[in-house]
């Protein structure tokens, strides 16, 4: 079993694709960590050797940011923006979509479960 920067990769699946079960990799970083390896993408993260799986997971550990580093750079500059009070802070602190998305009809998964607000009833004669 590969495992690289605290996750288990699926042994089953390509290396291109086991790599992107790490968070802050994706399929274009990914494959520059292979190539810089020398080992091919469409190899199984089984066929690794353990020679492979250490200079993968020494070169992630010394060029990228991934996992609990990354996620932790991440949420504090989401609270600096919050702290400063900013346009898009104030979004986040809200609960709405940050990035100038239509919120009259849609942005539900932002901004949760529909709450209905009842009308107010007319007086009858």
């Amino acid at each position: 079993m590969a495992r690289i920067a605290g996750v288990d990769l699926p042994r089953n699946k390509r290396g291109v694709i086991g790599l992107t079960y790490i968070y802050g990799i994706g399929p274009t970083l990914a494959k520059k960590i292979l190539s810089s390896a020398s080992v091919s993408e469409d190899t199984k993260v089984s066929d690794w050797s353990d020679e492979n799986i250490k200079f993968i997971s020494r070169f992630i550990q010394d060029e990228f940011k991934v996992e609990g580093e990354l996620r932790s750079e991440v949420q504090l500059s989401i609270k600096r923006l919050m702290d400063i009070a900013c346009y898009r802070g104030i979004r986040h602190r809200k609960g709405l979509p940050v990035r100038g998305q239509s919120t009259k009809t849609n942005a539900r998964t932002r901004k949760g479960k529909k709450k209905t607000v009842a009308n107010k009833k007319k007086a009858t004669k």
